[in-house]
C-alpha cells in the first residue's frame, strides 16, 4: 500500500485543543442534561397534553411541545442566545420564527406557513364563532368579528425575496364571507390596510403601525354604526401625540437578538406614540344623575376581545375615539384565536354587566391553525 494514504499523525497542538474541545463538548451536553431533568422533575413541563389525539402522536406535536418547554430551561435559553446572535451577526439569520425581507424589515414565519388540516381548522373555528354569536345572541348581546389582515399580505412590497404561498391568497376572504353567509357579522380589514401598504405595519413587529390600528378602527366603528348600534355613554376625546422613541420590535425579540447592543440588532424604528384620553367632564346644566354616574348607565356598552393586536399602536384608543365613547379592552398578548374570548367569558365583568356588543379582533394568521383552546363560559 502506498504511503500517501496512510494519515497523518495529529499534531501536539491539535492532539490538546482536541482534548480540550472534547471536555468543553461534554461539559455543556452534561450541564444541559441536568437543566432539562431538573424542569421535567419540577413539574413545570407538560408531558401529554389534556387532549390526546392520534394525529398528534403520530405527527410529533407531542414531542414538539415537549421540547418547546425544554428550551426554556436557563441553559439552554442561553445557549440558544448565543447561537442567534452569532447566526445574525455572522450570517444575518434570523431563525425558524423570524424571516428577513427587504433591508430592515422582518416578517413572522406563522404567516406564510401552510398548516396540516387548514381547512378544516378553519372550518371548525368559523363554527365556534357562529355557536358565540348565538349564545351571545340569546343574552341580547352582538357579536362583530374583524379579521387583521397579515403583515405579509398587506407589506408584500416588501418581502423581496420571500415568498408568500399563493394558497393563502384567498383565505381570509372566504372565512369571512362563510360567517356573514351563516348570518354573523364580520369585517375582513385587508381592503382597509391595503391602501396603506408599508404605512400600515411596523418595520420589525409583528403589529400595525399606529396609521394601521386608525384606519382599521375607523372601519370597525363605521361598520357598528351601519349594524345600527351605538357606543355609550358618549364621551369626547382629546388626543396628545408624545415625543418620538426607539419602539422595541417583538420579531427582534422572536429572533432571540434583544440581548445584543442596540447597534447590533436589526435597524431600529422611532415611532411618535399618540395617547388618547376622555376630555374633562363638562359641568352641564341640570347635573349628571347619580344613579348613572355610578350604575351599569356610566359604564362602557362595548367589550373588544381579541390578540395582541388590540393592545399595541392605540387601536382601543382609536377605537374609542371613533365609537365616540368607552370601550372595555379585553385583549389578550398571545391569546391567538381563542385566548381572549376565554379571559373575557370567564370574567366576572361580562356577567355583572354584559354588553350589547362584543368586537371580535382576529388575526388572519390563526384562522388555519388547530383549534386548542376550547371556548368555556364562567359559571
Amino acid at each position: 500500500m502506498s504511503s500517501s494514504h496512510v494519515p497523518a499523525p495529529p499534531s501536539e497542538f491539535n492532539a490538546r485543543i482536541s482534548k480540550l474541545a472534547g471536555v468543553v463538548f461534554v461539559t455543556f451536553l452534561s450541564v444541559g442534561f441536568v437543566s432539562c431533568a431538573w424542569l421535567l422533575l419540577s413539574g413545570k413541563v407538560e408531558l401529554l397534553p389534556v387532549k390526546l389525539t392520534t394525529d398528534d402522536v403520530l405527527h410529533g406535536e407531542v414531542t414538539h411541545k415537549i421540547a418547546k418547554q425544554l428550551s426554556k430551561g436557563v441553559v439552554p435559553e442561553q445557549a440558544a442566545n448565543l447561537e442567534r446572535g452569532a447566526s445574525w451577526l455572522a450570517l444575518s439569520d434570523t431563525g425558524p420564527r423570524v424571516r428577513s425581507g427587504c433591508p430592515g424589515w422582518l416578517f413572522l414565519t406563522d404567516e406564510m406557513r401552510i398548516n396540516r388540516h387548514a381547512q378544516a381548522n378553519a372550518d371548525t373555528k368559523a363554527g365556534v364563532v357562529r355557536d358565540v354569536q348565538q349564545r351571545l345572541a340569546r343574552q341580547g348581546i352582538t357579536l362583530l368579528v374583524a379579521v387583521v389582515p397579515d403583515k405579509s399580505r398587506i407589506v408584500s412590497a416588501q418581502l423581496c425575496d420571500l415568498r408568500r404561498p399563493v394558497q393563502l391568497q384567498e383565505r381570509a376572504v372566504n372565512w369571512v364571507a362563510g360567517l356573514n353567509k351563516a348570518g354573523v357579522a364580520a369585517i375582513d380589514l385587508a381592503p382597509t390596510l391595503q391602501p396603506l401598504g408599508a404605512e400600515a405595519y411596523l418595520r420589525t413587529d409583528t403589529h400595525w403601525s399606529e396609521s394601521g390600528s386608525a384606519a382599521a378602527a375607523k372601519a370597525v366603528a363605521r361598520q357598528v354604526q351601519a349594524m345600527g348600534i351605538r357606543a355609550t355613554p358618549h364621551k369626547d376625546f382629546e388626543v396628545k401625540v408624545q415625543d418620538p422613541a426607539r419602539r422595541p420590535g417583538d420579531l427582534v425579540r422572536l429572533a432571540g437578538l434583544e440581548w445584543l447592543p442596540v447597534s447590533w440588532q436589526p435597524t431600529p424604528e422611532t415611532v411618535a406614540a399618540t395617547q388618547i384620553s376622555e376630555k374633562a367632564a363638562e359641568v352641564q346644566s341640570g347635573g349628571d344623575n347619580l344613579d348613572d354616574l355610578f350604575g351599569d348607565d356610566n359604564l362602557p356598552n362595548v367589550a373588544l376581545i381579541g390578540t395582541s393586536f388590540s393592545r399595541n399602536s392605540n387601536f382601543a384608543g382609536f377605537l374609542q375615539q371613533a365609537l365616540g365613547a368607552p370601550i372595555g379592552n379585553f385583549g389578550k398578548d398571545g391569546g391567538e384565536f381563542s385566548g381572549g374570548a376565554n379571559g373575557y367569558f370567564n370574567n366576572p365583568a361580562f356577567k355583572q354587566t354584559p354588553p350589547k356588543l362584543v368586537i371580535w379582533e382576529i388575526p388572519e394568521r390563526d384562522l388555519q391553525t388547530p383549534y386548542s383552546e376550547m371556548i368555556e363560559w364562567g359559571k
